[in-house]
C-alpha cells in the first residue's frame, strides 16, 4: 500500500511541475517584458554569483533578479485573468493591471537597490 501512495505522490509532483513549466513557457511566449527580463537574468545572475563575496551577497544579487521574474509571472497571470473577464473598460480592471505593473516596478527597484548597496557600498 505504501508503494501505491508513493507512486501517486510522485505522479502528482511530476504533473505539477509540468503545469509550472507550461506556465513559464506560455509567459515567455506571450510576454515580451518577460523575455527581456529572462535575457537580463541570464546575464546578471552569473555576474552576481561572480561578484558576490559571500554566500549571502551572492544570494541577494541573484535572488533579487529571480524575484523580478517571479513578480512578472504573477503580473502576467493578473493581466490574463482581467483580459479573460472581458475587453470592456472597467476601473477595477485597470487598477488590477496597474497594481501588477507597480509590483514589477518595485521588484526592479529592489534589484537596483540591492546591487547598488552591495557593489557600490
Amino acid at each position: 500500500m505504501e508503494k501505491s501512495t508513493s507512486n501517486i505522490f510522485h505522479r502528482r509532483i511530476v504533473r505539477s511541475c509540468g503545469y509550472s513549466l507550461k506556465g513559464l513557457r506560455d509567459t515567455f511566449r506571450e510576454e515580451e517584458a518577460f523575455r527581456v527580463e529572462v535575457a537580463l537574468a541570464l546575464l546578471l545572475i552569473p555576474v552576481g554569483l561572480y561578484l558576490g563575496e559571500t554566500g549571502v551577497e551572492k544570494v541577494l544579487l541573484a535572488g533579487s533578479v529571480v524575484l523580478v521574474l517571479l513578480v512578472e509571472v504573477v503580473n502576467s497571470a493578473i493581466e490574463t485573468m482581467v483580459d479573460r473577464l472581458g475587453s470592456e473598460q472597467h476601473e477595477l480592471s485597470g487598477r488590477a493591471k496597474d497594481q501588477g505593473s507597480a509590483a514589477v516596478l518595485l521588484s526592479l527597484l529592489l534589484v537596483l537597490f540591492v546591487w547598488g548597496m552591495l557593489l557600490l557600498g
